[in-house]
């Protein structure tokens, strides 16, 4: 089985245009990203099914995109790169990568590797512990334990996710539950608002944050959501 959607961040136009359009014809929606920071400003970078990355980019280097990536995805992610370092097998891998592939390198090798990741994280990638919701503590409390502290706002977010049970919840729904004129703050304010409450988790535990964005809708929390 293939992911359905993949991002290609590679600045070799030939072999990104030949690759894309190979994965294409076996039913991949494949978008480009000739510099690593286009991947990060696009509008959705952590909502791909699939990452296939190069190390030797415009932009971030590859290794700081894999540690990146890995703060808010536990999509698969291969490396096909020509960099032949002794130790670039251990960074990239020590990075979060789940393969590595040495250029030039078959298409139909790629097409394998994409198959065995897929497979491997699809299947390790089903609901576990819950995360608990506290109010009256007005905290956070993670899988393995850790609590993270909600300010006001974080607090009326994360009800927001937990009656969701898992859905994604819209821009507009989340800026009334804020109690926000529905354009006077804007996208910005709320964009800031999910940053901070992304950032306060992640400095609390090492688990993956299962709070993502949801192309054109708004946020959603991809993991099990109860009240403690």
């Amino acid at each position: 089985m293939l992911p359905k959607t993949l991002a290609l961040v590679d600045d070799d136009r030939e072999y990104t245009e030949f690759l894309s359009q190979h994965l294409v014809g076996l039913g991949v929606h494949v978008d480009v990203f000739a510099d690593s920071n286009h991947l990060l400003a696009h509008l959705d970078p952590y909502g791909y099914d699939f990452y296939v990355v190069d190390l030797m980019l415009p932009g971030i280097d590859g290794v700081d995109l894999i540690k990146v990536l890995r703060l808010r995805t536990e999509a698969g992610l291969l490396v096909v790169s020509g960099r032949l370092a002794p130790d670039v097998f251990q960074h990239v891998i020590n990075a979060g990568a789940d393969m590595y592939l040495t250029k030039p390198v078959q298409f139909e090798q790629v097409t394998l590797a994409l198959q065995a990741v897929h497979r491997r994280v699809g299947s390790s990638n089903q609901p576990g512990a819950p995360w608990r919701l506290d109010r009256r503590a007005r905290q956070l409390l993670a899988p393995d334990g850790a609590r993270v502290d909600l300010s006001d706002s974080d607090l009326a977010v994360m009800e927001c996710f937990m009656v969701a049970g898992g859905q994604a919840v819209t821009r507009e729904a989340l800026r009334e539950r804020l109690g926000w004129a529905a354009e006077s703050d804007g996208s910005d304010s709320l964009n800031a608002t999910i940053y901070r409450l992304r950032r306060r988790i992640e400095r609390a535990t090492p688990i993956l944050v299962p709070l993502q964005s949801k192309s054109r809708v708004g946020y959603v929390f991809k993991a099990p959501l109860k009240a403690a």
